[in-house]
């Protein structure tokens, strides 16, 4: 039962993400993508602060200025500028389907830099998942688009922050975090704006109410993700993170009339089954370990 609540509140959070992304692309017909990040920043800082308030909550600790909390939030702050970037130059389920390599960048990025102890196993699984992004990009050929390559350097940016994630022995909470990385958006939004030579606009009526439905959105799929790692097996439920790219080809079908060709869904396919491994693999080895370390 805790399997499949935990499972739900994960795809729920997915769709989430999915919606946010199309709404992003959709408002990006207009306003600067540097504008829209420093938007959806800054309303994601407001939020989580009247979310602490309400609780009765600090909104600011010092852990937030920890050198290595300052390193995360830097590296959220270029992978969402790439990303969002991305998002308004290429197909929608272009960037979803490179995004999906994020788990095996961390894994990998685990064993050279974190020391996590790698078997052959998870090797083969990390080699076969990058064959398919690069089926996905395919550099080289007639098909390959060089602004994909921002999308590419999003991912490399929050498969950072999830490593340093990982390498925190702060006791931030994950609000306080993501204050810190929604405050920093702002910055990074308003200087990609000045980097690219262009002025800020005034968001229409339909804008910014898509931007405000893009800030709840982004706050409730936070939210349920938390509540979804805190229930059941943790490999059956984060499994469920690739059903954004599900989401994506559905919506990028529906709203913007894409339609990946085979090798792209292909790719697709081999990432997420290179990922769903890696996570599988990764816990039963953490399960066994903790399982050893118990006295008799």
């Amino acid at each position: 039962m805790e399997n499949l609540r935990g499972a739900a509140l994960m795809t729920l959070s997915m769709l989430g993400f999915a919606i946010e992304d199309a709404l992003i692309k959709t408002v990006a017909a207009r306003l600067p993508a540097g504008q829209i990040i420093a938007l959806l920043g800054l309303g994601g800082a407001v939020l989580f602060w009247a979310w602490l308030g309400i609780r009765g909550q600090r909104l600011f600790v010092p852990a937030q200025l920890a050198p290595r909390v300052l390193m995360r939030t830097g590296c959220e702050a270029l992978g969402t500028a790439f990303f969002v970037t991305s998002l308004t130059l290429i197909p929608l389920t272009l960037a979803s389907a490179v995004i999906q390599a994020t788990p095996l960048v961390v894994a990998l990025g685990a064993a050279l830099f974190l020391g996590q102890p790698v078997g052959w196993r998870r090797w083969t699984a990390i080699s076969v998942g990058f064959a398919g992004v690069l089926l996905i990009l395919r550099p080289g050929s007639a098909a390959f688009d060089p602004l994909v390559l921002l999308t590419v350097a999003g991912m490399l940016g929050l498969a950072g922050r999830d490593l340093l994630t990982r390498a925190l022995n702060s006791n931030i909470t994950g609000p306080h975090l993501s204050i810190a990385a929604f405050l920093g958006l702002v910055p990074t939004g308003l200087g990609l704006v000045a980097l690219q030579g262009q002025t800020l606009l005034r968001p229409t009526l339909p804008e910014a109410a898509l931007l405000g439905i893009c800030v709840v959105i982004g706050m409730v799929a936070y939210l349920a993700i938390i509540a979804a790692t805190r229930a059941g097996d943790a490999a059956v439920i984060s499994s469920f993170r690739y059903a954004r790219m599900v989401f994506a080809l559905v919506i990028g079908w529906l709203v913007f009339q894409e339609q990946p060709d085979t090798l792209t869904l292909v790719g697709v396919a081999v990432v997420i089954g290179a990922g769903l491994y890696t996570l599988i693999r990764e816990h039963r080895l953490r399960r066994a370990s903790l399982a050893a370390s118990k006295p008799l």
